[in-house]
């Protein structure tokens, strides 16, 4: 079944996995849950591990780029699951086992399957093994999240991002900063970001709002 490294103790739940809910019940839709759940835990471990000074905004920003519908679906195209699919009859005939969310939804399904019948350790070496080289393949770019955020503002025509510094606390060799990144355009997106310094809060405030505005370009 699939070209995916891993046999099933229990069939029953790779088949499962499998089943959409076209097909009638039971079908995959609570393994989606749980597997789109797994595979937040897993690579995000995978990209903590990968870019250790990387700031919690980049990686949510990373993550984002290898967890989402598009790039499961292509990870669900490489295992064969299309073929394994078993759709109601107007899903087949309208070719939903080429379609991008039922793949995405269905590798989900998988790995919520590998996880019941394997445990957590068994779930994770499966999902490390398919996703390692992706972490390794994404290019980051040398420029921090704010001059990143300006060249792209600026290269739209839109107005420059603020930047406000809404509260510090803590000890003088301590302090927290908490900072309001703020932009107008293509849509007002405001993101607060926090650091050690007011320069680090700005970065991670910027990183947000990057990462906000690529969730609206997917």
């Amino acid at each position: 079944m699939t070209r995916l490294a891993y046999r099933f103790r229990d069939p029953a739940l790779g088949q499962l996995a499998l089943t959409h809910r076209s097909a009638g019940k039971p079908n995959n839709e609570r393994l989606e849950f749980l597997g789109d759940a797994l595979l937040g835990v897993v690579v995000a471990e995978l990209l903590y591990e990968a870019h250790p000074h990387a700031s919690e905004g980049e990686l949510s920003r990373l993550r984002a780029q290898l967890v989402n519908g598009q790039a499961l679906a292509v990870i669900a195209r490489e295992l064969e699951l299309g073929d394994e699919l078993k759709l109601g009859s107007g899903e087949l005939k309208s070719g939903g086992f080429r379609r991008d969310s039922i793949l995405a939804d269905a590798f989900e399904a998988l790995v919520a399957a590998v996880y019941l019948d394997a445990g957590f350790e068994g779930c994770r070496d499966v999902v490390r093994a398919l996703f390692e080289p992706l972490v390794a393949a994404i290019p980051r770019s040398s420029k921090d999240a704010k001059t990143r955020l300006q060249e792209l503002v600026q290269g739209k025509g839109w107005p420059l991002p603020q930047y406000e510094l809404v509260d510090s606390h803590g000890e003088d060799h301590a302090k927290t900063f908490d900072v309001i990144c703020e932009i107008t355009e293509p849509t007002a997106i405001r993101a607060e970001g926090r650091g050690s310094s007011r320069r680090a809060a700005e970065q991670e405030a910027a990183e947000t709002v990057l990462h906000r505005l690529q969730e609206l370009q997917d």
